[in-house]
């Protein structure tokens, strides 16, 4: 009698009953990944997997086999009009994972010349960022975010301030004034929540629109200005496409890299005890719980095999970060010290190129929140805590927390105030129909 080689699929998993392609959402998946990367390994290097109903991927797990894939832009283009079944109507448009894989003419999209020139003027323009800058903003953001719950003794850390931190710093470092900055955060937040996704991607590209037009007439000390000043001489639908890839892959990742490692700081007692605790904290999430678990999108060029799997042009081809940096190989060097660099901010020639500014936001945004209620503690049990279904990145719902309840934080300086007017520009392009959250906090910068 045979004895079985595979493992047994995770509990739920539809590969049970199919014995086809293991499914990449729904809430069992959410609820614990890593079970689902075991049992895609014995699939070998990469496996089948579905991305959500209908959309067929296969996904890259293994570490050496990521690399050479972010690496060969000879065999695997990004340009996701490439994509054969997108192509041939077997994915309905209105799919829930087509807004994050569908092509729009932007650096991560792209290939070759026309990838070099966009990629070069992000990175150019990200360089420009003054770390110094970047602390001072991301702390006044999170001291007016705590100012909202301080006083109450308890806040959903998620929803109250992993969620809305970086898309305050991101409306500061890119110029947006109160209106647009209102409408980015409506935008980029309903696309998060897949909450009438089509209406918020229509509001934020309306809104980054009005951006651009208001940068050309006048420009600041902010990055839409610079990366128009670029001597790649983007044009205007080059500007919106960039800046909502900035604003809206930035957001995602920062909002689950600061959840992700609060959530690590709250739960696991050994970073109390060590040195450091918030890059050690922030380096063991990005290893073992990366904000984007799943993504890099590639097409092959032409038929291939590919790590002993048969590929055809215009497969999608993903990699798991997630997977890859938790592999059996990997971890072992890890533990003994190998300095070979996890795959959290993806590599070869499409890594993340704001990894730098993003780490900054983030340990900034973590440790002023610990300095100003230095007793917060997770104030529900850690198995209650639910995680946000999909296939691409890996977030909490909800990070409830209690602490002794504090004044709220003092409002800046006078002239820190008048820096954070200067840079935003006195002129709005409209008058707003109701404030948002992001015209709260410029009246709370002013009054």
């Amino acid at each position: 009698m045979d004895q079985p080689t595979a493992p047994v699929p995770p509990p739920g998993c539809p590969a049970h009953n199919s014995g086809g392609r293991v499914p990449l959402y729904g809430p069992e998946f959410a609820a614990d990944p890593q079970a689902y990367y075991t049992y895609l390994r014995h699939y070998g290097p990469t496996a089948p997997v579905e991305l959500s109903p209908g959309v067929e991927a296969t996904l890259v797990t293994d570490y050496a086999t990521a690399l050479q894939l972010l690496q060969d832009s000879g065999s695997f283009r990004k340009d996701a009009r490439r994509w054969r079944d997108l192509n041939d109507g077997k994915i309905a448009p209105d799919s829930p994972v087509v807004p994050v894989l569908a092509y729009r003419p932007n650096c991560m999209f792209s290939d070759g010349a026309d990838h070099l020139r966009l990629r070069q003027a992000i990175t150019d323009t990200m360089a420009r960022v003054d770390s110094r800058r970047l602390s001072q903003s991301t702390e006044r953001i999170s001291d007016f975010l705590i100012s909202r719950f301080a006083d109450r003794g308890s806040a959903d850390l998620l929803g109250g301030y992993a969620r809305q931190l970086p898309l305050f710093v991101f409306n500061e470092l890119f110029g947006c004034t109160a209106d647009i900055g209102d409408r980015v955060f409506f935008g980029i937040s309903g696309m998060f929540d897949g909450i009438n996704a089509e209406k918020a991607t229509a509001v934020l590209f309306e809104a980054v629109g009005e951006l651009v037009a208001l940068k050309r007439s006048k420009p600041g000390d902010d990055v839409t200005s610079w990366l128009m000043q670029h001597q790649a001489g983007l044009t205007d639908e080059e500007m919106v496409h960039q800046l909502a890839l900035l604003l809206g892959a930035g957001a995602e990742a920062l909002v689950n890299l600061i959840g992700n490692t609060l959530h690590r700081l709250l739960t696991d007692d050994r970073y109390a005890y060590k040195g450091g605790l918030i890059e050690e904290a922030m380096d063991d999430t990005l290893w073992e719980n990366p904000p984007m678990s799943n993504y890099a999108p590639h097409y092959p060029v032409s038929d291939m095999e590919f790590a002993g799997r048969q590929l055809t042009a215009g497969d999608l081809v993903l990699v798991s970060f997630a997977a890859a940096n938790t592999g059996p190989a990997l971890s072992a060097a890890r533990q003994a010290g190998s300095s070979r660099a996890h795959l959290a901010w993806s590599a070869g020639p499409h890594a993340c190129p704001s990894k730098d500014p993003a780490r900054h936001i983030a340990v900034a945004a973590i440790e002023n929140l610990l300095n100003k209620l230095p007793d917060v503690e997770l104030s529900v049990p850690e198995d209650s805590l639910t995680w946000r279904p999909g296939p691409f990145s890996r977030g909490l719902a909800t990070l409830p927390a209690r602490f002794t309840p504090v004044q709220p934080v003092r409002r800046p300086t006078a002239q820190t105030r008048a820096d954070t007017t200067a840079s935003q520009g006195a002129a709005t392009t409209r008058k707003p129909e109701r404030a948002g959250v992001w015209s709260q906090f410029l009246n709370w910068l002013t009054r």
